[in-house]
This record gives C-alpha cells, sequence and structure tokens, in this order.
C-alpha cells in the first residue's frame, strides 16, 4: 500500500485499511541535531539528556559508546523484522559490550508518540506503516537527529566512500525537508506497468516502449479474448503513476518542479494534458478491464494474476504483495512506462522511482551514537542484500543485489534501475499537500470511468494547486 513520494510504507500483514500505495505514499523529513564530541559523555545544560559518546577512531567514526544499551524499534509489516536481526547480530559483533533491546510493533505512532513527548525516545525506528509517527511534528519540535553526519562518514563495505554515496539515486533526497535530511529510507520503490512474460511469449507480443505502440498492443490483446488493463480502481493513485510518469518524460524535470512548486498553471502544461488524454484513451477504446473502477488493489491484483487482464500498473512490491496468490510460472515483470512521443524530453527508460522503509534517529534518545551505527551496518551491502534475499523487494543501497539470483520480478525491478541510472523522477507534491494528492486521485478516478475529459481534468486539479498556494495556513516546500 504508499515516499518524499514515495513510497508508501507496507502495512501490517493484517491490514484491511487503504492500499498499499496509499501508505508508501509518506517519506521523510529532517532536523537538527547536536554536533559529535570525542568525550566519554556530553551534557544536559541545553535541556538536552547526557548521551554517552565513545571516542572516534576509523573503526568506528560515530563514536559509538561500545557498552551503551542500544533500543532499535522496527515495524513489523509485511517485510517482517528478520532483516534487522541480521543488521543488529553484525552490530552486536563490532560492539560485544553492547545489549540489543529489539521490538517488532505495528501502529508505531501510538506505540511511541507518549515516548518522544516524554524526551524517553528509543534510539532508532523503524517509522512505517499506517500508524507511523507524524514526521512534520516531529521536525517542528525538534525531535529528531540529523543523518547529515552518518551520509558523510565512511560506509561500512569500503571507508574511501561515504554512505551517502551508497545509495541510490533520490534516496538522501527522498529523507531531506527543509534542507535537513531526518530520515533513511531502506527500500527503493520503483513504479510501472506489470505483465507475465510467459503470457507474452505465447502471443508473440512485444512489450512497447512508445503509446502508440501500447494502443496497437491493446488492441491484439483484446482480440486474445483478455481485457489488456485493469487497475485498482478504489484506489485511482495507482493509474496516476503512469499518467505522471508518462507526463514527467515528455516535459522533463522542469514540468516536474513546477507541479511540486505550485507554480501557476503547472498542471495545464500540454505534457499533463496529453498524458491524461493517453489515459483516457484507454477507457475509451474499451481498454480497460470492465468493474474495474470498483476493486480495490488485491482484488485487481487477483484478476491480473488470473490472466482477466494483461497489464496492470504498481509499484515494485506486486511481487512480494502476490506471494500465494500468482500462479507457479506466472513469472511477472516491470517494465517502464512507455514514451508519450517522439518529442519526449526524457528517455524512454526514465522511471518514477522513491525510497521507503523509514528509519530515524530520535534527537534525544539514549543512545543517539548507537542508533546511527546501526543505520550504518543496516545500510551497508551486507545487511541491504541480505533483506533482498528475504523480502524479493530491491534496497535502497547501490548494487546490493549484484550477483544475487533473484526473482522475474525482482530481477526486472533491478534491471530497470540499472538502465535508468540518473534518469528518475520523483513528484513531491502528494507527500507536501495530502489535499491537492486526493484532489489528483479523485479526478484520474472520474477521467478513468469518462466522466471528465483530460481538459476537465487539468482544471480541477489546477483549481485545487491553486486553493493550497493561497492558503496561508499550509506551510509550503520547494525543489
Amino acid at each position: 500500500m504508499h515516499t518524499f513520494r514515495p513510497a508508501r510504507p507496507r502495512p501490517a500483514p493484517t491490514s484491511t485499511g487503504p492500499s498499499r500505495r496509499t501508505l508508501l505514499r509518506a517519506a521523510a523529513a529532517g532536523a537538527a541535531a547536536p554536533a559529535l564530541a570525542g568525550c566519554v559523555t556530553s551534557g544536559g545544560d541545553d535541556g538536552q539528556p547526557t548521551v554517552a559518546r565513545g571516542e572516534t577512531s576509523a573503526e568506528n567514526p560515530l563514536g559509538v559508546p561500545a557498552s551503551t544499551p542500544l533500543e532499535v524499534v522496527i515495524f513489523d509489516g509485511g517485510y517482517g523484522d528478520e532483516y534487522a536481526g541480521h543488521a543488529e547480530s553484525i552490530y552486536k559483533g563490532r560492539f560485544p559490550g553492547a545489549t540489543i533491546d529489539h521490538k517488532a510493533i505495528q501502529r508505531v505512532g501510538e506505540a511511541l508518540q507518549p515516548r518522544f513527548v516524554a524526551d524517553t525516545p528509543p534510539d532508532v525506528v523503524d517509522n512505517t506503516g499506517a500508524g507511523r509517527l507524524d514526521l512534520a511534528t516531529l521536525v517542528a519540535a525538534g525531535k529528531l537527529t540529523d543523518l547529515t553526519e552518518l551520509l558523510d562518514a565512511p560506509s561500512l563495505d569500503d571507508p574511501d566512500t561515504p554512505v551517502r554515496d551508497t545509495l541510490l539515486p533520490g534516496v538522501v533526497a527522498d529523507g531531506t525537508l527543509d534542507g535537513k535530511v531526518h530520515t533513511l529510507n531502506l527500500t527503493y520503490t520503483v513504479w510501472g506497468l506489470w505483465y507475465s512474460r510467459p503470457l507474452f511469449a505465447r502471443h508473440g507480443w512485444a512489450y512497447p516502449t512508445s503509446w502508440e505502440a501500447m494502443l496497437a498492443l491493446c488492441a491484439e490483446i483484446k482480440k486474445a479474448g483478455i481485457a489488456p488493463w485493469t487497475y485498482q480502481g478504489k484506489y485511482p493513485e495507482y493509474l496516476n503513476d503512469p499518467l505522471l510518469a508518462m507526463a514527467a518524460k515528455a516535459g522533463g524535470p522542469e514540468l516536474v518542479t513546477a507541479v511540486d512548486n505550485l507554480e501557476p498553471g503547472a498542471w495545464r502544461q500540454q505534457p499533463l494534458r496529453d498524458a491524461a488524454g493517453a489515459i483516457a484513451e484507454l477507457a475509451g477504446r474499451g481498454y480497460l478491464l470492465p468493474g474495474s473502477e470498483a476493486l480495490s488493489h488485491t482484488e485487481a491484483q487477483a484478476a491480473w494474476s488470473q490472466g482477466k487482464a494483461a497489464i496492470i500498473p504498481c509499484g515494485s512490491w506486486l511481487e512480494a504483495e502476490q506471494q500465494g496468490v500468482t500462479p507457479a510460472g506466472f513469472d511477472m515483470v516491470m517494465g517502464a512506462v512507455p514514451s508519450l512521443g517522439a518529442a519526449d524530453k526524457l528517455p524512454y527508460g526514465t522511471i518514477q522511482a522513491a525510497s521507503s522503509e523509514s528509519f530515524l534517529v530520535p534527537a534525544r534518545a539514549k543512545n543517539p551514537r548507537g542508533g546511527l551505527e546501526f543505520l550504518r551496518v543496516l545500510f551497508s551491502r551486507g545487511s541491504a542484500r541480505r533483506f533482498a534475499e528475504l523480502n524479493s523487494t530491491l534496497p535502497s543501497v547501490a548494487g546490493a543485489t549484484d550477483g544475487l539470483t533473484v526473482s522475474t520480478g525482482l530481477g526486472s525491478v533491478r534491471s530497470a534501475v540499472q538502465a535508468a541510472g540518473a534518469n528518475t523522477v520523483t513528484y513531491r507534491f502528494r507527500t507536501w499537500y495530502a489535499p491537492l494528492g486526493k484532489a489528483v486521485d479523485d479526478a484520474t478516478g472520474e477521467l478513468a470511468t469518462r466522466r471528465i475529459t483530460p481538459e476537465q481534468w487539468a482544471d480541477r486539479i489546477q483549481k485545487a494547486a491553486d486553493a493550497v498556494a493561497a492558503d496561508s495556513t499550509v506551510p509550503k516546500y520547494t525543489r
């Protein structure tokens, strides 16, 4: 279910609430932290609790106190917590005198908010899931540690490479708000179009790289008695992803910036209207599975895996989410969203991607040095690789899955990231301005059911964006 765009944190396994897409849209933000020192403790003159610190060295660049206990809280959702235990064992090997208190919980905000209020938080928190902590509130109250020091520290794998240079494109930006980094996201979500490779092979269908080719393919699929597309109609933000990706490729980074910065007329830019027209064309030509608008994410994905539709838009968590539902031999793969036209400013291989599964270090923790070090361990290649092995999900650490035999879905996501290189785009309006995100979702839902035209879609969203821009009570952010 959805980082600064993000990405959407995974729900608890028993969640019956909003789609994973909705939850993965929450990402990270930032606030300030006290500077490091080489002394053993530093103290409460400024109201901060006394914090133990060890001597810094090449082996201990963050000055972790060797024997101070570490409290780790992990969101016990779709990824479980086994991967965190792997990282904890590495931490314990580095600091054998430290005890680790590991907690796996689901409603993170409900459990930890009282502790943040009382200034007795854990040392590191996986702030993910439907009940996560409100980052904006924590940032405003100065409750979060600035992770810049961690990002500038030498990575565990290579002392000559800082942590920030081991991460995939956009990960640091996903955790940044007002110029400071306060969360670091473990997973890397890519949005695209999914299909069964054997199904396409049996029919001799080639995955299209242009929208013109997509429409031609849809005609062939329909002739074969299969609906070309379905989508998660109760959560039309899923359908927004191909729409917004096509617009970004056509209009380039400046289009995305204009949208996120609430610039006048941003939503009436021609590439956005053209992309809305492309989605409307799917409905107009009868290329959507009848009844899709009433389907939840699980219902639409089940219909797709049963062969009722050939293509579905979704993020890269789809394969893991469909475990136990998708039949053997389905071999799902993800393709980049087709280009809107030959005049696109960005190449076909450009992907919409963002990081998620958000980790933070509370500023008033008893052992924030240990919290930073735990993240240095967790974001090492070995720990990230273990995460990928356990969850069939791409971690945000570059090269973590190199040489690893992976499933067809994860392999296609990895290939898409490698092919895209620096050509990744991420919209941030959804996380910055939730009412605008809902307005976009609602308008796209109407567009897909042909109740409004592409022009009306653009006008409707522009009106909502203008209202946000004019509201002085809403904090404004810029790229």
